[in-house]
């Protein structure tokens, strides 16, 4: 959630879309910005619980595969609405998932889930494989640049996180970035997000507050 933050505050001076694959060291759930802590509590016994930057509600990080994109206020993604940006991100993940030989839908419209429960139902444009929903995301857009914050919980096949990877690289569309090139954390974006990890996220003050 540090790092995150942190490419998002730097998104101007990195002037670049940038996607990121990372994943949890135990079992956790995140939750949205806006959520209650005590409902959240209530609603999963999963622990720790992390308040996102972004949106959304409850999502488990058992066994999922968590990703970031982060685009610029000079990027074209960052001025389309909100649901524009999350049929595309969706579309996106769709394309790469179609490239390993794994058919999935975006869903047309929704199915009512549990109070905070991300991935209980579903709405509209969430990627769907076999009206299961398995991809879902967050956004939050300030002046600093757009963030979305997205999780795949994979359907239960012979499926390889990293062969998922690949395919998502592969499968970016021109209209994201003509070419993929490493990015190195210089000191000031690795010792923010330390800083944001550690006075931030990792605070019961922060993720309490309401």
């Amino acid at each position: 959630m540090g790092l995150d933050e942190a490419l998002l505050e730097n998104a101007v001076r990195l002037n670049s879309p940038i996607i990121r694959f990372y994943g949890w060291t135990q079992p956790a759930a995140s939750f949205g910005y806006f959520q209650h802590y005590a409902d959240v509590a209530n609603a999963t016994h999963l622990r720790p619980l992390i308040r996102r930057p972004t949106g959304g509600g409850i999502v488990p990080h058992d066994h999922d595969w968590t990703y970031s994109a982060v685009f610029p206020p000079s990027h074209p993604w960052y001025s389309i609405s909100a649901i524009e940006s999350y049929r595309r991100i969706h579309d996106w993940i769709q394309r790469a998932f179609a490239a390993i030989k794994i058919p999935t839908e975006l869903a047309p419209c929704c199915l009512k889930s549990a109070p905070g429960q991300c991935f209980a139902g579903y709405e509209k444009f969430d990627l769907l494989w076999h009206g299961k929903k398995i991809a879902g995301a967050a956004q939050r857009r300030t002046k600093a640049g757009l963030l979305i914050q997205g999780s795949i919980q994979p359907p239960p096949l012979s499926l390889k996180r990293a062969d998922w990877e690949a395919a998502m690289l592969k499968s970016i569309s021109s209209e994201v970035s003509l070419e993929v090139v490493d990015l190195e954390l210089d000191e000031p974006l690795h010792g923010r997000a330390k800083d944001l990890a550690q006075q931030k996220y990792s605070q019961d003050a922060y993720n309490q507050k309401r």
